[in-house]
């Protein structure tokens, strides 16, 4: 059987090369997917070591692979409030960044004061005229960033700025909402990083002496920062006085630099509960969202572990579909070959042995090239800023092991099923089947399609009636689709006639032959619709959901919002409260002041949740809000209560739950409102009182009576309270302003798995493709003998092309509206109103690519065949 298995794969090597392509893309793509994946587990513990030239050693281990200080590479030690929430608990302890940190205790900094120079730490936001946004500092702190002054002198009064990384020239006068300031100075990174000297930490410098900028710490040239993180001349910085930047950031500071020495602070904070000394490498903790990198890589494992998925699945329906119908176009030689005496075993033994041949060639190749692809993967996403800027792929044998034994097992599982049914089968019946395909509708293919089909509804209904919130995840929608797609394809060769019938509309003799073939050759059209099925239905349902649930969300906001106008600050600060004093002046309305903030319980004795929280005055969120109340009344909040939603374990009117407030206080407040779960945006409320540190980012203003004053008249009066640093929209307008978004990362995730979705179905549809018009050569001879010319003929492929294209779009289109539908019914269950929402231009562009590839991929093979005399094709 070996021997006749090389000899046959030797004389049908056309037939062969489309799944040897298809599998080994698969094992590629798997490959890829798993190297990207293994790197980014294991990517602490390969982390380069940046940090040799810091001045003072790391007081402990860090738990995940982050970049070097950046802010203060130059400080000796940086004290930092208190600003993770600890909750002790049987399972252990439970962790959770506080919304707002506190600031260092006043005690506390009056001891590290005589200790040694204390520098207090103040970042603002400061808008320019035209709009820009720049970021504002004390000028003490200059000296322990990577800073140096590059022209001019510091700033010595309270309009006088240094300017780093806006473009300006010492003497311009900058208007901003803090005011006109002239630039004194200008500031720029280093370009060569040199080693620095440790700081004489046994002399303090005198405060009130303007100290220059100091030589940092060196770091990575090549690594990237952090766009918050004023490091490079892209980032617009100013820094005032400190008496000055003290008057524009009077909140306490939450961290400051003190130049002591190490274990004498940790002394003077010994008394003061989590408040940190970092030094070293730890001083990164001071930068904004140090984190980021720890978070990236988690959200990179979920990112390569749905695309590995997608991968598997797309790789093995397409390959099982494309070795099924290379088994299905030899059933003639089957016949033949059962006539002249093979047994059953025999050709089920060959059938295997040449998959096993071409599942070892094409998975040995697939992992080569995956190899070689997988770098190149690894450098898109960290230029897409998906991955931190030192992820490499790392040395790992795993993926390989995975990518090879999958596709081999793929190999032979594809022709299982075909071969079964072609050595069960008699001769003459064989030979009869070669000619149309009859019966291709197995019994075990009717279970199959029937029994996915039914597991795709009894999941739903389950879901539905157990968590409708749970088909809004990304993993949901994700999965669901596959099911949807593996339960079409089976049923497909039933839909075939049908639906051929209805979009083959062409007329005269060109469209009876298209009909006819495509109803004729019924598994050669479901196999080369099976890759446009799964590349529509991917793309339609990926795409769908979260424009779907997005759609909700906004609906939902319109409804419970009452106001008639919104007010916002441009950019990502909070409202100035002169514009808050003015606002509540206006005549005529009712004004809603609300901040953002956090609430934190502890649920089931283990799990310390976050919830966010909207701080705000109970009678005047009453007058401009509808919120979605399962039960209770806005109006019973008070200082001792909270509206909780459905979500929280103990959400009963009158129930009392344990919290920690965004600053980690602790406190017992009684529930005084529930609201519907919906979509999971309604979060909780509580009064100002119960969120300390929280700043007013939103107000919410109604009319009181529509005939004291016109919108108009009220939104101008609104503008010119609110002056340059707010915005002023109408509900509408607002509303479609921060209508929700596909997050940047979860919006790169779907597009790498509907890429690798549309390069793997759009190679095997050309494979398919190929296979398929090879086959076809006595048919196409029989036509043109009949009288058909070459032009004609070539019109009949191309029209079938097309309509099969139609076919497999029907179908994904059938599956995307099915999964989108369940989803629609969830959000109805939650009192959501939504309608389903089809991605329809980038299923147009599928579609149209899918008729392109298949159009060329069966004309050009068809053109080169009847290059040849009808005559000699036909025999």
């Amino acid at each position: 059987m070996l021997t006749v298995a090389l000899r046959t794969l030797r004389t049908r090597w056309v037939t062969f090369t489309g799944s040897f392509v298809a599998l080994a893309l698969g094992v590629a793509l798997l490959t890829m997917t798993g190297l990207a994946l293994a790197s980014s587990l294991d990517a602490p513990d390969r982390a380069p070591q940046r940090f040799a030239a810091a001045p003072l050693a790391l007081a402990s281990s860090l738990d995940a692979p982050d970049r070097a200080p950046q802010r203060f590479a130059a400080a000796p030690v940086v004290v930092r409030g208190q600003d993770t929430l600890r909750v002790p608990t049987p399972a252990g302890e439970r962790t959770r960044k506080l919304a707002h940190p506190r600031a260092v205790p006043a005690e506390t900094v009056a001891r590290l004061e005589r200790l040694g120079r204390v520098v207090e730490d103040r970042t603002f936001a400061v808008r320019a005229a035209d709009g820009t946004v720049l970021t504002g500092h004390p000028w003490s702190t200059a000296a322990f960033t990577p800073y140096e002054l590059t022209a001019g002198r510091a700033p010595k009064t309270r309009d006088e700025v240094v300017a780093a990384g806006t473009g300006t020239r010492l003497g311009t006068r900058l208007r901003t909402d803090r005011g006109t300031v002239r630039v004194v100075g200008t500031a720029e990174p280093r370009t060569a990083p040199h080693p620095s000297e440790p700081t004489n930490l046994s002399e303090p410098t005198n405060p009130s002496e303007p100290t220059s900028p100091s030589p940092s710490v060196p770091t990575n040239p090549s690594q990237a920062t952090n766009p918050s993180v004023p490091t490079n001349p892209s980032d617009p910085t100013l820094f005032f006085t400190d008496t000055r930047a003290a008057q524009l950031s009077p909140s306490a500071p939450t961290q400051l630099i003190v130049t002591a020495g190490p274990a004498a602070v940790r002394a003077a904070v010994a008394d003061a509960p989590g408040v940190q000394v970092l030094t070293g490498d730890a001083r990164r903790l001071a930068d904004p969202e140090p984190d980021r990198d720890a978070e990236a890589l988690t959200a990179m494992n979920a990112l390569f572990g749905t695309a590995g998925g997608v991968t598997a699945f797309v790789s093995v329906f397409v390959v099982a579909s494309t070795f099924a119908f290379t088994v299905a176009q030899r059933r003639r030689e089957f016949g033949l070959l059962r006539t002249a005496g093979a047994t059953p075993g025999q050709i089920r033994r060959m059938v295997g042995a040449e998959a096993l041949l071409v599942g070892v060639l094409a998975s040995a190749t697939g992992c080569v090239f995956g190899g070689y692809g997988a770098p190149h993967l690894a450098a898109r996403v960290v230029a897409a800023g998906l991955a931190p800027p030192w992820f490499v792929i790392g040395d790992h044998n795993w993926p390989y092991h995975l990518g090879f034994w999958t596709g081999l097992l793929v190999a032979l599982l594809g022709v299982v099923a075909a071969s079964w049914r072609a050595g069960r089968t008699g001769p003459a019946q064989a030979l009869r089947e070669a000619s149309v395909d009859a019966g291709a509708m197995t019994r075990g293919r009717w279970l199959c399609g029937a029994g996915l089909l039914l597991a795709a509804a009894v999941t739903l209904v389950v879901a539905l009636a157990g968590d409708p919130g749970e088909l809004q995840h990304r993993k949901t929608y994700v999965s669901r689709p596959m099911l949807l797609i593996t339960a079409v394809a089976l049923l497909a060769p039933a839909l075939v006639r049908p639906l051929t019938l209805l979009l083959a509309r062409l007329p005269g003799a060109t469209g009876t032959l298209v009909r006819e073939n495509a109803a004729a050759g019924v598994r050669r059209t479901a196999a080369i619709a099976a890759p446009v099925l799964v590349t529509v239905g991917l793309a339609g349902s990926l795409l769908g959901a979260p424009a779907t649930v997005n759609a909700a969300k906004a609906a939902e906001t319109r409804a419970r919002t009452a106001a008639d106008f919104v007010v916002t600050p441009r950019g990502d600060t909070s409202l100035d409260p002169g514009a808050l004093r003015r606002l509540r002046a206006v005549p005529g309305v009712d004004v809603s002041v609300t901040s953002a903030s956090a609430v934190y319980v502890l649920e089931e004795g283990v799990a310390l949740i976050e919830s966010e929280a909207r701080a705000a005055d109970p009678d005047a969120l009453a007058a401009t809000s509808r919120l979605p109340l399962a039960a209770g009344r806005v109006a019973d909040l008070d200082d001792g209560s909270i509206i909780v939603n459905e979500e929280w374990e103990r959400h009963r009117v009158g129930d009392r739950v344990d919290v920690w407030l965004g600053d980690g206080t602790r406190r017992s407040l009684r529930v005084a409102a529930v609201l519907r779960t919906g979509t999971g945006d309604n979060g909780v409320y509580v009064t100002p009182a119960n969120a300390p540190g929280a700043r007013a980012d939103r107000v919410d203003v109604r009319l009181q009576d529509e005939g004291a004053a016109s919108p108009a008249a009220v939104g101008a009066a609104l503008r010119n309270a609110a002056g340059e640093s707010a915005q002023v929209r109408t509900r509408d307008a607002w509303v479609r302003a921060t209508h929700p978004e596909t997050n940047r990362a979860t919006r790169y995730g779907l597009f790498l798995v509907l890429g690798i979705a549309l390069l793997y179905a759009g190679i095997s549809l050309v494979n398919t493709m190929v296979m398929a018009t090879s086959d076809r050569v006595r048919e196409l001879a029989a036509l043109r003998l009949a009288g058909a010319t070459r032009a004609q003929t070539l019109r009949v492929v191309a029209a079938e092309a097309l309509t099969v294209v139609a076919l497999g779009g029907a179908l994904g289109l059938l599956v995307a509206v099915l999964n989108l539908l369940g989803m629609r019914t969830a959000l109805a269950l939650l009192d959501v109103p939504a309608g389903v929402r089809l991605p329809w231009p980038a299923l147009g562009a599928v579609l149209a690519g899918c008729a392109v590839l298949a159009v060329i991929a069966s004309v050009v093979p068809a053109a080169l065949a009847l290059r040849r005399a009808p005559v000699h094709a036909a025999t």
